[in-house]
């Protein structure tokens, strides 16, 4: 299938192919129904009301909202009639169609596939000697429809495009298999990954944007023991900052650097940046002053 440019802009055709992955369904109205072309469908909770608000905003065109049962609807038209033939085998079960998802090279895909789908999950451990907390966070991907050749196509292109490692791992849900990071590091690549489309959608910060999460995981860990250290099991965040890299980091800062070019420049992950920048502001105020403005 050949989508134009005039039928989906390019972050259109990301958003729309994620949804469709994830959460949404194409179907015909009904088997009843004397409509030759099928709609797209998606259901959803009252809590995720502002991020489905969020996402429509970008498909305007195609979706509309049936608030009074939490859905996402659209008029049936060619075009997901064209679209059920690749994302639904002869016994409708949902799959990847690799030839589209070629086209899907944009944050908005991944960071669409991972709000419908996905979740942060944090392991803890507590060091009573040291005083402190380690969060390891991990990146789940459930697509719990997909069958193992399907999740090998999509972490393959994950890797490729978007250059976050995800591992196939078994479940006892679903298929049988999620996809998953397993080093801390992979966790804040495909953060990183997503990071500029998810800027306008803080409802969903909670599992998009670590520095937030970070923030709301202190605030419950300090409740418990006040005078305990909470920090991220990160090699990258743990490896120390030299003088120089400080130095640099600062500078570039002063002279309006984003966090995501200061990142690339130091070979560090984007939240790395962040907490150490944080931490300059919090505890290096003599450093930051000692540089011209």
């Amino acid at each position: 299938m050949n989508l134009s440019d005039e039928l989906l802009s390019p972050i259109q055709r990301n958003i729309l192919f994620a949804s469709i992955l994830g959460d949404g369904t194409l179907t015909k109205i009904s088997k009843r129904s004397r409509r030759v072309n099928s709609n797209y469908r998606e259901n959803f909770g009252q809590a995720q009301l502002s991020y489905r608000q969020w996402k429509v905003s970008f498909l305007q065109e195609l979706l509309y909202f049936n608030t009074a049962q939490s859905e996402i609807l659209s008029k049936s038209q060619p075009l997901f009639t064209a679209l059920e033939k690749e994302f639904y085998d002869a016994n409708r079960i949902k799959r990847i169609p690799p030839d589209l998802l070629k086209t899907c090279t944009m944050p908005h895909f991944l960071a669409i596939l991972y709000m419908d789908d996905g979740s942060l999950s944090i392991s803890s451990r507590v060091n009573h000697r040291l005083k402190k907390i380690y969060l390891t966070p991990h990146i789940y991907l459930y697509l719990q429809s997909f069958q193992k050749t399907d999740f090998q196509i999509l972490q393959d292109h994950i890797k490729s495009n978007y250059k976050a490692c995800l591992t196939l791992s078994t479940r006892k849900y679903g298929s049988g298999y999620v996809l998953k990071t397993t080093a801390v590091k992979d966790t804040f690549d495909f953060l990183n990954a997503i990071q500029p489309a998810i800027l306008s959608c803080p409802s969903m910060y909670y599992k998009t944007n670590w520095s937030y999460r970070f923030n709301l995981e202190v605030t419950k860990w300090t409740a418990k023991y006040p005078d305990y250290e909470v920090i991220t099991s990160s090699s990258d965040r743990t490896r120390a900052y030299s003088n120089d890299e400080i130095s640099l980091l600062i500078n570039l800062k002063l002279i309006g650097y984003t966090d995501k070019e200061i990142a690339n420049i130091l070979r560090r992950s984007y939240w790395s940046v962040v907490y150490k920048w944080r931490e300059i502001n919090k505890g290096s105020i003599t450093l930051l002053n000692s540089y011209p403005s």
